[in-house]
């Protein structure tokens, strides 16, 4: 067998062993494997498999096809700045070819994950790694399925030689597979709570099975989706699952943002499944969450690029401390918390934005003379005075001073509280359960998050809801497809004249060199 892949080999005993140790994972880069390569380790392909996942998911590929995409998100042109030849653009436009950037690139990342924990079974893994390495390949390929609608896979002989194209599974196949996968692995994860998020868990498989169960019948008919009330009603089990655990609660009030704090593989209490970040050992481009929306004048300065439109900011109440709020945390080292100041810094920023170090109102960087006052409204093509300033800020992650290079936020993947709005949602579309447990369910969230209870539950207001409550997390576009509102208009995109878009077409390369590869309809 032919093994061509970058291995890190360290301290990963608390990976394999089959009790978990909360210390996180060490390693050292090893290098390349000489092809032909004997007494292969599989916990150190098992690391690779988990670093692969880090592109994808950490506010790039993945995450810009599943927000930028929708009204939760822009990536406006400012000037000649964030063009991209239209890149960014055709995302959130629903202009998108099979040729952007970001179909061949995510396709790339997700199928080069699915392929490295595949490699992992094929070294003599214990249990428990054969497991870490399936959930990983279930999760890119739900990922895979949802954004392309099929899912490439090499197995058998096809992944020893490459000269053999990989399958293609069709939506009803991958369904089947991740389920059957998912399944059978769940007794050999370790049974995690929020201290060891970064490790696949058997609360993760849970959650991941309930995604797929909620999404079955749009990934089947993206137009006209049926929800099954088996469908639903394994929603409902495994939800009762994950809370009977007692591993997870949801954030106390005023602790919303412990669920991405630099230390929130300590502090959240949610958190189901996340990515590891730890300076000095490994991880992904946390930085992204604040690069992408920061005006270079800010502490730290970024990209000035992305932003959220007005439209969706307005589904949060001034008293939702999702919105925004000063949090106080143990590596913001800014006079912001020294002396005091505390100012908003995290959430969306609007209005005047203000220099942490001495509190004084920030000014605009060209020109000079301009406050830094973030607009309500923006364009998806931006110039003149607001160059610099249009568009509301969104800043999930709160920024890890104590450090320099990697932050050390694990990225989320999986929450409790989507969890338990899955729960409500099934009950919705017809699971086992009253309209009271399903409004008790959403109103326990919304009480700690500073906001009245919701005196009825409709799923109108349930996907606002999932809007406030899991915003920039990677699920908004998901979401609106389940609910049937993608194809709609709302700021700066028109109504999609044709439903091909609920598909992202497969990218014209991987086309090219894989004949099992059919084009989605319409492109």
């Amino acid at each position: 067998m032919k093994l061509r892949t970058l291995l890190y080999i360290g301290v990963i005993g608390s990976v394999v062993a089959s009790t978990y140790s909360c210390t996180k994972l060490k390693e050292e880069f090893k290098g390349e494997l000489e092809e032909g390569t004997s007494n292969v380790d599989p916990g150190s392909l098992l690391v690779t498999a988990y670093n692969s996942l880090n592109t994808p998911y950490q506010q790039e590929q993945r995450w810009v096809m599943q927000e930028i995409s929708t009204d939760a998100a822009m990536a406006p042109t400012r000037g000649g700045d964030w063009d991209d030849n239209g890149m960014h653009r055709a995302i959130h436009l629903h202009t998108w070819n099979a040729d952007n950037g970001y179909m061949n690139n995510t396709f790339v990342s997700l199928g080069t994950a699915i392929y490295n924990a595949s490699n992992v079974l094929q070294y003599k893994p214990n249990a428990q790694q054969a497991a870490e390495a399936r959930f990983i390949r279930a999760l890119t390929m739900f990922d895979m399925l949802d954004l392309y609608g099929v899912v490439p896979m090499r197995e058998g002989e096809s992944f020893d030689d490459f000269r053999i194209a990989p399958e293609v599974l069709q939506p009803q196949a991958a369904i089947d597979y991740m389920v059957k996968e998912l399944n059978e692995i769940l007794n050999s994860l370790p049974a995690n709570g929020p201290k060891a998020a970064y490790v696949a868990n058997r609360n993760a498989a849970k959650t991941l099975l309930m995604k797929i169960y909620l999404n079955k019948g749009a990934f089947l008919n993206r137009q006209t989706p049926a929800f099954a009330a088996d469908d639903m009603n394994k929603v409902i089990t495994l939800a009762k699952e994950i809370a009977a655990s007692g591993a997870y609660s949801v954030s106390a009030k005023g602790k919303y943002f412990d669920n991405f704090a630099p230390d929130n593989d300590e502090k959240s209490t949610e958190n189901i499944y996340t990515l590891f970040n730890k300076n000095g050992e490994r991880g992904g481009n946390v930085d992204r969450t604040w690069n992408t929306i920061a005006h270079y004048n800010m502490n730290p300065g970024g990209w000035n690029g992305w932003c959220t439109l007005s439209d969706y900011y307005d589904k949060f109440s001034a008293a939702d401390e999702r919105r925004g709020i000063y949090y106080e945390y143990a590596a913001d080292t800014t006079s912001n918390k020294t002396k005091k100041f505390e100012r908003q810094n995290v959430g969306f920023f609007a209005g005047q934005q203000y220099n942490w170090s001495t509190n004084k109102p920030l000014m605009a960087r060209n020109p000079s003379t301009a406050p830094l006052s973030f607009t309500r409204e923006v364009t998806i093509r931006t110039s003149g005075a607001t160059l610099e300033t249009a568009g509301i800020r969104p800043m999930k992650y709160a920024f890890d001073y104590a450090v320099t290079g990697q932050r050390n936020n694990d990225w989320v993947v999986f929450r409790y509280s989507d969890v338990l709005l899955m729960q409500a949602e099934a009950i919705l579309r017809g699971g086992t359960g009253t309209a009271g447990e399903a409004l008790d369910l959403v109103n326990g969230i919304r009480k700690n998050r500073g906001v009245a209870n919701f005196t009825a539950l409709t799923l109108d207001n349930l996907l606002d809801e999932r809007a406030r409550e899991l915003y920039w997390e990677g699920w908004r576009r998901q979401d609106l497809i389940r609910f049937g509102k993608f194809l709609l208009a709302w700021q700066e995109k028109a109504a999609d004249p044709d439903p091909k878009t609920l598909l992202y077409p497969i990218p014209s390369q991987q086309i090219a060199v894989n004949p099992n590869l059919k084009q989605n309809p319409g492109y």
